[in-house]
């Protein structure tokens, strides 16, 4: 369990990790949700997008997609090019999202969650619900999730989305701890199946739940910790472990400097999530 009494990050496993953790420096990289990920496509593949100076930017070498309407063929076909895949969830919420068809299973995810009472209160500007995290039962209809649509597909590591929702009204009565031990379990679930832990957002909550977590978390994912100056909450993974950071209001001019004094891997993204992409290395 994560010590929830030190503020402290804990050192690094002694035993060598045995899945992919993203290398410190540059790691250009690829961040679409919004349609299945086109291979043949430049913007989709951000083949042909620019950097500040308006050179052409590197290829990315990382491709962080969702989990579920992207198939098998699309992350070996990723592989095959040398890049790694990235495997989009959400793990605290569900939203009526996909088919029985996009899932290849006979029940939803949401659908599971839905009919075991494991809804909470709606997501602010969002048709989906918060879970309940305490449950036993949510645990284990996420983690076949994993397992199905991440580990099964071969991606390299995890997105875990609303990976912070104690500090968001739930309806359920979560605190700190509560969401530490519930990605604790998903972490060593997720690690154990030989794929990494990209943590979403812990600046977020405004406290110490980033450092709490930095021992398991292989990366951290971040959206705008300029725009929100929150990106001091992430000084424990500072020169220690890899941070994407996306931008959405800010021009690159308003934050690239910073991204790059602190070693993020920063890019301006629309919200949609379409392929369109503006890194700032």
């Amino acid at each position: 369990m994560v010590a929830a009494s030190s503020n402290l990050p804990r050192a690094p496993r002694a035993e060598a990790a045995s899945w992919w953790i993203p290398p410190l420096g540059n790691q250009p990289w690829q961040w679409e949700l919004s349609h299945p990920l086109r291979l043949t496509n430049a913007r989709d593949m951000g083949s042909d997008d620019k950097l500040p100076d308006g050179q052409l930017a590197p290829t990315p070498v990382i491709y962080d997609i969702d989990g579920i309407i992207n198939p098998a063929s699309t992350v070996a076909a990723l592989h095959a090019l040398g890049k790694r895949v990235v495997c989009y969830i959400e793990v605290g919420a569900a939203g009526d999202y996909y088919s029985t068809a996009d899932e290849r299973i006979s029940t939803t995810y949401y659908d599971q969650l839905r009919a075991a009472g494991e809804f909470g209160n709606k997501v602010d500007g969002y048709p989906e619900y918060y879970l309940n995290i305490q449950s036993s039962t949510t645990v284990a209809i996420i983690e076949s999730m994993i397992d199905q649509q991440c580990a099964a597909k071969g991606f390299d590591a995890v997105e875990t989305d609303i990976d912070e929702e104690y500090g968001d009204g739930s309806g359920f009565p979560l605190t700190k701890i509560v969401e530490e031990n519930y990605m604790t379990t998903l972490a060593d679930y997720m690690h154990g199946l030989g794929l990494g832990w990209w943590i979403k957002n812990p600046d977020d909550t405004g406290d110490s739940y980033a450092t709490a977590m930095y021992s398991l978390a292989d990366a951290v994912l971040t959206e705008q910790c300029n725009q929100y100056s929150t990106c001091d909450l992430l000084s424990a993974y500072v020169g220690h472990k890899a941070v994407f950071n996306a931008e959405y209001e800010l021009k690159r001019s308003s934050f690239c400097a910073n991204d790059d004094a602190l070693g993020f891997n920063g890019a301006q993204f629309n919200v949609g999530l379409t392929g369109i992409r503006r890194p700032c290395r």
